[in-house]
């Protein structure tokens, strides 16, 4: 255990060129299907980049309007666009706890993501914009050890998780991918660190031992998928994240697998 900590604390002294390197671009990006997929999964960790002098923006990549209740009857139009208003909503209020600068949706339909050339092309816009340093992302695979978990792999997830590695890389560097972007005067940019949530193999952890309460805090905005059990939601992600971070000796962690765009 104590090796494990040891060669955490060489990897982040290892990290150090790379962070000096970024002091002029101290811009992350997170982005997700949902609302609330950040939250669940990162909330602690931009809320400890935030606090450290970075500006953090979400990108959430549907419309939320499929976020209602298992049980409902009434799914028309009318109901799905209160639906969206809710959870973006939510979403912006989940954001002002953490001290997020922006949310932005891109507004493609629940429930029905696919990884278009579309969605990619609106993300690289996204990232040539605010040219970020990190992005938090979604796993596009599945984990299976030690099981799959249904409930985390929705298809929106790693469909946004595929679209925004393909986006990362090449289309976002790469002049020649969508040269429409540059007319709009949206230059090529390369994001240096990537963190994926979810992923089938982590690398990396963040202790958010002192950024915890604000998760919570900013889970909790999203009143509408959580009627009746907020109590029982906040008790159970205290254990999980917990559970986590005994794994690093820390009081509360968040993983990742975290790569280099070298």
């Amino acid at each position: 255990m104590f090796q494990a900590t040891n060669s955490y604390i060489k990897f982040e002294r290892r990290l150090s060129v790379s962070e000096q390197q970024q002091e002029q671009n101290k811009v992350a990006v997170v982005i997700v299907a949902h609302p609330d997929d950040a939250e669940f999964a990162a909330a602690g960790t931009v809320a400890k980049w935030v606090e450290e002098g970075w500006d953090a923006y979400y990108v959430i990549c549907t419309d939320a309007a499929g976020g209602g209740p298992d049980e409902a009857t009434d799914v028309g139009l009318a109901a799905r666009q209160k639906m969206t208003e809710t959870r973006k909503r939510e979403q912006r209020a989940a954001g002002a706890v953490l001290g997020l600068k922006d949310v932005i949706f891109l507004d493609y339909p629940d429930g029905l993501l696919q990884p278009t050339i579309e969605l990619r092309r609106d993300i690289v816009r996204v990232l040539r914009k605010y040219r970020p340093a990190r992005v938090i992302c979604q796993s596009p695979d599945r984990t299976w050890e030690p099981f799959m978990a249904i409930g985390r792999y929705h298809p929106d997830h790693m469909a946004a998780g595929q679209a925004t590695l393909m986006a990362l890389y090449p289309a976002s560097q790469n002049p020649w991918d969508f040269p429409e972007l540059l007319n709009e005067g949206l230059k090529p940019h390369k994001v240096k660190e990537i963190y994926i949530s979810g992923a089938p193999h982590v690398n990396f952890f963040v202790d958010i031992s002192d950024t915890m309460d604000k998760k919570i805090e900013a889970l909790m905005c999203h009143e509408s998928q959580f009627i009746g059990r907020t109590e029982e939601l906040a008790k159970m992600m205290r254990s999980r994240v917990s559970d986590l971070g005994k794994k690093y000796w820390v009081e509360y962690a968040e993983e990742f697998h975290r790569t280099e765009n070298r």
